[in-house]
């Protein structure tokens, strides 16, 4: 039996005040889009419920509202003269739709400030649902600034690059690391590629998790900023730049020539 007269919600009071703020809101939006959006107004919903409920449930039940409109699953309806009126957002029928918050929650992961490199093309990928896409973007994107900063031509990629940047005497090995650590981040590196950015290069790779995706993207925005710390010179890597050539040497006196 409905708790609500008239539609499909069966939530006790003691439900409604358990469920978790994201569990709650997408109850809510599902009975929205099954009763078509009537009424179109929260105020009347939450009035409807208002002798079913408790004061604490009808708390919970405004406060998941709150979050429905914070995370654009519903907004404002403008043309309304009401202004508790609303609709459902395409990205909040594409979670109802799917059930639960997950994509939701992974969106929320690179939500953030994405290395430049990545925040222009790889999020809204990723926010449009192109999980693959923006993995593949993400790494491709290492692969491209690993082979800028080392000077390398286009024909160096994938783990061979990684290896021959980070192995002893790359341009990329830094010194100042020991033997041990050089070698964790060069594997880091190949790792990453091998892993994350090769096989979608290769052959038809579905990220069916989001949540696996959005790691994908955060370990490249991780790498990215490994590589903004290597010390530069010019420009170029420190451990990139070619020894100075030793001064000329008088044969007579054996004393070095100012250059």
């Amino acid at each position: 039996m409905s708790i609500v007269p008239g539609r499909d919600w069966l939530l006790t009071d003691e439900q409604v005040v358990e469920l978790p703020l994201d569990v709650l809101g997408l109850e809510i939006l599902k009975d929205i889009l099954s009763n078509e959006m009537n009424p179109s107004d929260n105020r009347n919903w939450l009035l409807m419920a208002k002798d079913a409920y408790s004061v604490e449930a009808r708390q919970a039940l405004a406060e998941s509202w709150d979050w429905l409109y914070l995370n654009a699953l519903i907004a404002v309806d403008r043309t309304s003269m009401s202004h508790t009126a609303f609709f459902v957002t395409r990205l909040g029928r594409a979670v109802a739709q799917a059930g639960d918050t997950e994509r939701l929650r992974a969106s929320a992961r690179v939500d953030l400030d994405l290395h430049p490199s990545l925040q222009g093309r790889v999020r809204p990928q990723f926010l449009m649902g192109e999980y693959e896409l923006a993995a593949f973007a993400a790494m491709k994107a290492v692969e491209v600034r690993v082979r800028e900063l080392c000077g390398y031509s286009d024909s160096e990629i994938g783990v061979g690059l990684m290896r021959h940047a980070f192995g002893e005497g790359g341009p990329l090995c830094e010194d100042s690391l020991d033997s041990g650590e050089q070698k964790a981040r060069r594997e880091l590196f190949s790792g990453a590629i091998g892993t994350i950015k090769n096989p979608t290069s290769h052959r038809d790779i579905r990220y069916d998790d989001p949540t696996e995706a959005s790691e994908a993207v955060l370990l490249a925005d991780l790498l990215m900023r490994i590589l903004d710390r290597i010390p530069l010179t010019n420009g170029t890597p420190t451990a990139a730049v070619a020894p100075s050539a030793p001064a000329p040497v008088d044969r007579g006196s054996r004393t070095p020539v100012p250059g």
